[in-house]
C-alpha cells in the first residue's frame, strides 16, 4: 500500500495524517493513531467493544514473527478485505477504530504535575555545566601561581 492509495481509501472518512512507520504507515487524526498500513495489510485499532466485529468478519489480530516466537498485538486487527470496496462502511469502521484509540488514550494515567516538575529539574541539573574552578597552585605557568611569603628566621 502506498500513500496515495491510503489517501483515496480514507477520502470519505475525512482528513487523516499518514506518517512513515516501521515497514508501512501510521494513520491518525489529531495525533491519535488509529490504523496501521503494513506490508501484511491494513489494521485498525480495536478494544473490547470492537473486537467482536472483527471476529465476526473472520479477521485476526496483528502478528509478527521474532526469532523465538510469534507476537500477537491484540490492539490492532486486520481490516476485512470486503471493506476496501465499500468506502461508506470503511468510514464507519474507521470511526469505531478512532473511538477505540481515544478510549485507550483516556485510560492512560496522566502524570502528576510534581513528577513532571521533578523530572524537568533533574534534567536541567544534569545538563548544566559546572563552572571551571580556579586553582592557582595547580597552574602550569609559574607567573600564575599564587605565591605565599616565606616566614623564617
Amino acid at each position: 500500500m502506498d500513500r496515495d492509495f491510503l489517501i483515496d481509501l480514507f477520502y470519505d472518512f475525512g482528513p487523516v495524517t499518514i506518517r512513515r512507520m516501521f515497514s508501512g504507515f501510521g494513520i491518525s487524526v489529531d495525533g491519535t493513531n488509529f490504523a496501521l498500513a503494513l506490508r501484511s495489510g491494513l489494521y485498525f485499532r480495536a478494544d473490547q467493544q470492537t473486537i467482536p466485529q472483527f471476529e465476526a468478519e473472520g479477521s485476526a489480530p496483528f502478528q509478527y514473527q521474532t526469532r523465538v516466537k510469534t507476537v500477537t498485538v491484540n490492539s490492532y486487527w486486520q481490516l476485512p478485505a470486503r471493506l476496501f470496496d465499500d468506502s461508506e462502511e470503511l468510514s464507519v469502521w474507521a470511526r469505531a477504530a478512532l473511538d477505540a484509540a481515544q478510549r485507550a488514550a483516556s485510560r492512560k494515567r496522566p502524570r502528576a504535575k510534581k513528577q513532571v516538575a521533578k523530572k524537568a529539574a533533574r534534567k536541567t541539573a544534569t545538563t548544566r555545566k559546572k563552572p571551571a574552578r580556579k586553582n592557582n597552585l595547580a597552574s602550569s605557568r609559574p607567573s600564575e601561581r599564587k605565591r605565599t611569603p616565606r616566614r623564617g628566621p
